[in-house]
């Protein structure tokens, strides 16, 4: 990822401070879902993901968003550990991150849910990653990893830049409702052979 700053400075850091002011102005509704604003300092924000749905309330995600060479770049998204702020690996970041496939045109909606349930429809992995020692990464266009991955060479951030679809809220808002919002409830394990209980949490519904 480029961490150089071509744009104006002042650009990115009025872009910054009018997203970061949209956030705080709903920050009420954001913290009873489980999103937590811990800090917000140009180029970066960083925010924590907890599931308010469970007691307690587990931390399941933190990420820093930067605002490096915004626009003219996407931001970019990196999961951290909320308390050291070191980069988690993927084999620590259990959030699947699951996103439906759009309805194949014609196929009516009933039998689209029909094959979905039956797990026949592939469904999309927004969160991926090269290995499970190595960092996790958002796959979704507009954001700056998905960009920088030669993958997706032919789909250009400039495609994007003016949808909306890039922004602070936006991205925040996909990371909420395919990795937190569903989460429903834990999952005791108990191993018997050891004197210890495995606490894990279960995914529900695959979002839209």
């Amino acid at each position: 990822m480029s961490e150089l700053q071509t744009v104006d400075p002042e650009v990115s850091r009025a872009k910054f401070a009018r997203e970061v002011a949209d956030y705080r102005a709903l920050e009420d509704v954001y913290r009873k879902r489980g999103q937590i604003l811990l800090d917000a300092t140009f180029p970066e924000v960083c925010v924590m993901f907890a599931a308010p749905k469970l007691r307690p309330s587990p931390v399941l995600a933190c990420v820093i968003v930067n605002f490096t060479d915004y626009d003219v770049q996407p931001l970019s998204v990196r999961f951290i550990d909320p308390f050291t702020r070191e980069p988690v690996k993927a084999k620590d970041l259990p959030l699947p991150m699951l996103r439906r496939p759009p309805v194949p045109p014609g196929m009516p909606m009933e039998m689209y849910l029909q094959l979905l349930q039956q797990g026949q429809m592939p469904v999309n992995l927004l969160l991926q990653n090269n290995g499970p020692e190595e960092p996790p990464f958002l796959c979704l266009p507009r954001v700056r990893e998905y960009h920088d991955n030669p993958a997706h060479t032919g789909d250009s951030w400039f495609l994007h830049r003016h949808s909306g679809e890039g922004s602070l809220a936006f991205i925040l808002d996909t990371i909420w409702s395919h990795g937190i919002n569903p989460v429903e409830h834990y999952q005791f394990v108990v191993q018997a052979q050891m004197p210890m209980i495995g606490v894990g949490v279960n995914f529900g519904r695959v979002p839209d």
